[in-house]
């Protein structure tokens, strides 16, 4: 722990759920924790508690009584404070938290910044900043999202339905956004990507057997160990074809292999397995010429077959295509159902310049960089098209 303010971000959501599952009325149980931790913050400092959660649910059960009651939303009997590991452990009531903050009824957008929210600690300001948005936006956003979840009536506790995969879209999501983020002046938001491995983890401490958990966390730790090599000193994007190696995380790197190599050995794999088993086939190449391109042909052919509407997959594996067959069989795959996104116009831009197409190749990078709202992204993309001539 790096002190006061990461010990409450751990067990903020901890005591939340605590509040919830013995209560319920989500949207005030997080006003009573948040008026819990402010009197810790205050109070802390001078003497800790012996048992600091137990503290926080105690003083935050107390002023939720009081709340309640001065809202007249209804009357709760008097009791002591029972603690919720004679019922749940905390990861237990965590990850109860966060099947209850993908609610199905709550957009996708909504579902991200809630959980970040509430089991993810980060302040509404911080979520707001991540994805640049005001924080007045963003408070609208997170308020809309609880009265949804109070007004669905669902109770704390695992759903009856399998909302497993809601919530590992959920988290894909967030990491995605950490690691390459769609726009603002950073390539990276670290604090989302490592959010999003932190809750993977909790989950799959609690669904050990469910190959596509194991997928999704080796797919996160192989894709962020190459984080470090992305980025050159000043912040610009570095592609994988000219990123330092020996930079990559090899204890992540490893993990994630071992991870993604015994899920794949339990049956027909899901698509995170198999874009982990991607990210595996990449980061145990020894160079990206020596990349094992037919493999990963191979394993976008497998995911196509699950996802076969999904154009970021038909875009990446169009590249891939490229990287065995040439760059105007990869452009033959190309389609327009990501016309109004910055990748398209990119990967055409650079199967052009490998087809030797420089002037078109221009083109489309500058068409690129106009559309990519990434300060770093736009930097890159003009770049090579400066490196290209019209000739």
């Amino acid at each position: 722990m790096n002190g006061l303010g990461d010990l409450l971000r751990e067990l903020t959501p901890q005591v939340l759920a605590a509040l919830v599952r013995r209560y319920g009325h989500f949207d005030t149980a997080e006003d009573a924790v948040q008026e819990a931790l402010l009197a810790a913050a205050q109070q802390w400092p001078a003497a800790m508690p012996d048992d600091p959660k137990a503290w926080l649910i105690t003083v935050a059960s107390r002023r939720l009584t009081d709340l309640l009651r001065s809202n007249s939303s209804r009357q709760l009997r008097e009791s002591r404070w029972v603690p919720p590991e004679q019922h749940a452990s905390a990861d237990d009531d965590s990850l109860v938290l966060l099947f209850l903050c993908c609610h199905p009824s709550l957009s996708p957008s909504s579902q991200i910044a809630l959980t970040l929210r509430a089991v993810g600690g980060l302040t509404t300001a911080e979520i707001a900043r991540a994805f640049l948005v005001p924080e007045a936006t963003m408070t609208r956003r997170i308020s809309r999202a609880k009265q949804a979840i109070k007004a669905s009536g669902v109770p704390f506790g695992l759903p009856a339905d399998d909302r497993l995969p809601v919530v590992l879209h959920v988290l894909y999501l967030i990491f995605n956004e950490g690691y390459a983020s769609t726009a603002g002046p950073s390539l990276h938001r670290v604090e989302l990507s490592a959010e999003a491995i932190r809750l993977t983890r909790m989950v799959r401490r609690l669904r050990p057997d469910d190959a596509e958990v194991a997928g999704l966390l080796a797919l996160m730790l192989l894709t962020d160990a190459r984080r470090p090599a992305r980025t050159g000193p000043h912040g610009e994007l570095v592609p994988m074809a000219e990123q330092d190696r020996n930079l990559w995380h090899a204890k992540d790197i490893s993990e994630g292999v071992d991870l993604v190599t015994a899920a794949l050995s339990k049956g027909a794999p899901g698509p995170y397995q198999l874009q982990a088993a991607i990210a595996a086939v990449h980061d145990e190449a020894p160079s990206y010429a020596e990349t094992d391109w037919p493999q990963i042909v191979g394993l976008y052919e497998l995911l196509r077959q699950i996802s076969p509407d999904n154009p970021v997959l038909a875009l990446n594996n169009a590249v891939a295509v490229a990287m065995v067959d040439g760059p105007t069989e990869g452009l033959a795959l190309l389609d327009d159902r990501l016309g109004d996104d910055h990748r398209l116009h990119s990967v055409r831009a650079h199967l052009l310049e490998l087809s030797g197409d420089h002037a078109a190749a221009q083109a489309s990078y500058r068409e690129a960089a106009r559309r990519a709202m990434s300060l770093p992204q736009q930097r890159y993309l003009n770049a090579r098209a400066d490196r290209l001539t019209d000739g």
